[in-house]
């Protein structure tokens, strides 16, 4: 089982000239939400896939000494492998809020 160490930071300033939409439901099992506005931060204890699965996400992955740092966009259907130890940042890219899947690398 992949897991993730989590941090939520509220970016209050940039959703608030937005009004809050609701995230509908995730599809499937084991499908995480990140609400418009809202950043977090995650680490890879293991390698991990990371898949969106409604909105999209802005996600800036930590440099390391063979790539720098980088901002991405993903859509649904898209995907992003995440290597054991390394660190994301991720938010919602619209005021719509995403829904996102975090899985064992294969």
């Amino acid at each position: 089982m992949s897991t993730a160490v989590c941090t939520n930071e509220s970016l209050a300033s940039l959703s608030s000239a937005r009004t809050a939409s609701a995230v509908p439901p995730a599809v499937r099992r084991g499908a995480w939400q990140i609400a418009p506005g809202e950043a977090m931060s995650l680490k890879a204890r293991s390698a991990s896939v990371l898949r969106v699965k409604q909105g999209r996400v802005w996600i800036t992955p930590d440099a390391t000494s063979a790539t720098a740092s980088e901002d991405l966009v993903l859509a649904p259907g898209e995907s992003l492998n995440v290597a054991a130890g390394q660190r994301i940042v991720m938010e919602a890219w619209d005021g719509y809020g995403a829904t996102y899947s975090w899985d064992p690398a294969a």
